[in-house]
C-alpha cells in the first residue's frame, strides 16, 4: 500500500454538479489509498431547526449540548455518512462507512466546557482504517467519538468532533502524504480578500493569530498544522471547482498550500 492520502469534505461542497465523489472512484482505480472525513454541519442545522433546538457557535466550533448531540449523531453517523459511502459504491468505488466510536477510532475528552459535549482528541487508533484500506476499501469517517469520560456522572459515551480537526490527528497518525481539505472558498484570503497560493506553517499560524484567518477557517489551519508533523503537504482548496480533488493530488493545487 502506497503513501495515504486524507481528504476532508463538507456537506456544502457536495452539491448536484460535484465531481469529488467521481474524482474519489478514479483515484481508488488507480490503487491510491484514501481515507475521507466527512462533515455536515449545514445538515445538521437543518435537522436541529426542525427540531426546534437552537444552533449556536463559540470560534468556529457548533456548541452541542444533550439534545444537539443525538441529532449531531443520527445526522452525521447516518444521514451524511450514508450518502457518501452509497454515492462511491454506486459509481463502482469500495467505501465502508464508520465514525470514530467504531473500532474505538477516535477517544477523546470534553474540551472547552463552554462547548458542550465537543470533544478533543486523546488518541486515535487508526488500525480499523489500515485494516479497510489493506481490504482495498475507502474508509469515510463520520466525526463522531468515544468519550473516555461517560462513566462519569451521566455523561454520554459520545462527543460531537470537529471534522477538520479530526482530519488533521488522523492524517497525523496514518502518517500521511497529503491532507486536503475540499471547502466552499478559495482557500486562505489575505486582508484584501485575495487568495495566498503558499504558506509556511509559522505564516500559516500567524495569520489565526493576527485575526486574518478567522470563523471555520481556524479549525482548518490548525489541522493543517497538526498533519505537518507527518504529511510533507496540507492544502485548502476550492471543492466546487471541477475536478478538484485530483488536481490537488496530482499536485495541481487550486487553492493554498500549507507546508513546513
Amino acid at each position: 500500500m502506497g503513501k495515504v492520502t486524507v481528504i476532508k469534505i463538507g456537506g456544502s461542497t457536495l452539491g448536484n454538479h460535484d465531481t469529488t465523489l467521481d474524482d474519489i472512484v478514479t483515484l481508488q482505480r488507480q490503487g491510491q489509498p484514501i481515507v475521507v472525513i466527512h462533515g455536515g454541519g449545514k445538515l445538521i442545522t437543518d435537522w436541529l431547526t426542525k427540531m426546534g433546538i437552537p444552533s449556536r457557535f463559540v470560534r468556529g466550533e457548533r456548541v452541542t449540548d444533550q439534545p444537539s448531540l443525538e441529532v449531531v449523531t443520527a445526522v452525521l453517523a447516518g444521514l451524511v455518512n450514508k450518502d457518501i459511502v452509497s454515492a462511491v459504491n454506486s459509481r463502482g468505488g469500495r467505501a465502508v462507512g464508520l465514525s470514530g466510536v467504531d473500532g474505538a477510532l477516535i477517544e477523546g475528552k470534553v474540551g472547552d466546557p463552554e462547548k458542550g459535549y465537543v470533544g478533543v482528541v486523546n488518541k486515535v487508533n487508526a488500525g480499523i482504517i489500515n485494516t479497510l484500506m489493506t481490504a482495498g476499501f475507502v474508509p469515510v469517517i463520520a466525526p463522531v467519538g468515544l468519550n473516555t469520560n461517560h462513566r462519569e456522572n451521566g455523561i454520554p459515551a459520545t462527543l460531537n468532533f470537529n471534522a477538520d480537526i479530526i482530519a488533521g490527528d488522523i492524517a497525523a497518525a496514518l502518517n500521511t502524504e497529503k491532507l486536503i481539505f475540499l471547502t466552499d472558498v478559495a482557500g486562505v484570503l489575505d486582508n484584501n480578500k485575495q487568495l495566498i497560493p503558499l504558506l509556511s506553517a509559522g505564516e500559516a499560524k500567524a495569520l489565526v493569530d493576527a485575526g486574518t484567518a478567522s470563523g471555520g477557517m481556524i479549525p482548518k489551519i490548525q489541522a493543517c498544522l497538526r498533519a505537518l508533523t507527518a504529511a510533507e503537504s496540507t492544502c485548502i482548496v476550492d471543492g466546487r471547482q471541477s475536478h478538484a480533488l485530483i488536481q490537488a493530488v496530482e499536485n495541481r493545487y487550486p487553492g493554498t498550500i500549507i507546508r513546513k
